[in-house]
């Protein structure tokens, strides 16, 4: 790589973790508003907050980093023009391709780590994002008592608290808990409690109340007053066994469905499509950025600013990735929409590559021209 090349280079390679670190906290902070209301209501850990929000990021890496990535095209090559420095470095013979060769190493390696990615990383964090999910929500399902109603806590185990204050204490208590079937019934009213952790599990400690129990053989009923008394809470119900969706599969997993699982069966394009999807995707990184570098490196420069380039790469990359959404929804019904994916990959790469090579040069130069001319401005 020669020093024109390292310089452009590490000109890209800056733009683009800038921008891919901006994009990913935007991403973050409107991902973190999803998980907000589960944690506050499920009463979890703020570190449970942040690793189910971190969780969620790797599946937008496939779309934050190709638009990073051509981003940063965009802006380095156009102040290098603004700036004169590429037409110096043209004058001393550098072609469209050998300036467009930074942005396209950085894009083939940009290309590998999202193959990373898409086939292990984002399946594997939206696999365990779900189970965390549902972990807490079945964990935590049995402990929020929700006031002026009678909350199920369990087989036979009925709670009702009429408020409670923000630091959790609740007031008005109502126990009913039925679930010895070897004794009678009782019912527990208590002017106050709180939820604690102990080494068994979870209680409910309530304060100044009374136990009643009614004996129905015997036609009794006993009365207990207390000032303390705690109710064992049962564990929460295990956590069943989740159907994972294709995009939270493995490779292996997706190439090797359970035949005995009927709704595997019956996901088996949806497990195909999901493979060609992460093999396709990563590749919008490198079709992006030959688009951004074909559309400023080609043809005569013009510091003045180039608007209308630009605008029409951004349109390009807007119209491919709306293409490339609709292809594989089209997928999961028809081999069409597969073909239509690579398609938008394979067009748009083999038309820039020529438009950069000399041939594509030397054709445009023809069709503008006639004959090749032996000097072409280099704009103002």
């Amino acid at each position: 790589m020669g020093i024109f090349d390292r310089y452009i280079f590490k000109n890209l390679l800056t733009s683009t973790i800038f921008i891919s670190v901006t994009l990913a906290v935007v991403i973050f902070l409107t991902q973190s508003l999803r998980f907000l209301e589960l944690v506050i209501e499920s009463g979890a850990s703020g570190g449970a907050f942040w690793i189910l929000t971190l969780l969620a990021m790797p599946r937008f890496f496939e779309i934050i980093v190709p638009l990073a990535l051509m981003a940063s095209t965009l802006f380095v090559y156009n102040r290098m023009t603004g700036d004169s420095e590429l037409i110096v470095i043209r004058a001393t013979g550098a072609a469209p391709g050998a300036l467009a060769r930074p942005a396209l190493i950085l894009a083939t390696i940009t290309t590998l780590f999202l193959m990373v990615i898409t086939l292990w990383a984002s399946p594997a964090a939206l696999s365990s994002m779900n189970q965390m999910r549902q972990i807490i929500k079945a964990q935590f399902s049995t402990l929020m008592f929700r006031e002026g109603v009678f909350n199920q806590a369990g087989q036979g185990l009925m709670v009702y608290i009429r408020a409670r204050d923000q630091a959790g204490t609740m007031y008005g208590i109502m126990i009913h808990d039925g679930r010895n079937k070897d004794a009678p019934p009782s019912t527990i009213i208590a002017r106050s409690g709180t939820l604690a952790l102990t080494d068994h599990g979870y209680q409910v400690l309530v304060s100044e109340g009374s136990r009643q129990e009614y004996d129905q053989k015997t036609k009794t009923l006993r009365r207990l007053d207390f000032n303390r008394y705690s109710i064992d809470l049962p564990d929460s119900d295990p956590v069943r066994q989740r159907w994972r969706k294709p995009d939270e599969r493995s490779l292996f997993s997706l190439l090797n469905p359970d035949r005995k699982n009927e709704r595997d069966m019956e996901s088996i394009r949806d497990f195909k499509v999901e493979i060609h999807r992460r093999i396709v995707s990563p590749l919008l990184a490198i079709v992006f950025t030959l688009i951004a570098a074909a559309a400023l490196l080609v043809g005569p420069m013009d510091r003045r600013g180039q608007g209308r380039r630009i605008a029409f790469v951004i349109g390009c990359a807007i119209i491919i990735q709306g293409l490339h959404i609709a292809a594989y929804n089209l997928a999961r019904q028809s081999d069409f929409g597969l073909l239509l994916m690579y398609g938008l990959m394979i067009g748009p790469f083999a038309l820039c590559v020529f438009i950069l090579s000399g041939a594509g040069e030397k054709l445009r130069r023809q069709i503008l021209y006639g004959t090749k001319p032996e000097n072409e401005g280099a704009g103002s």
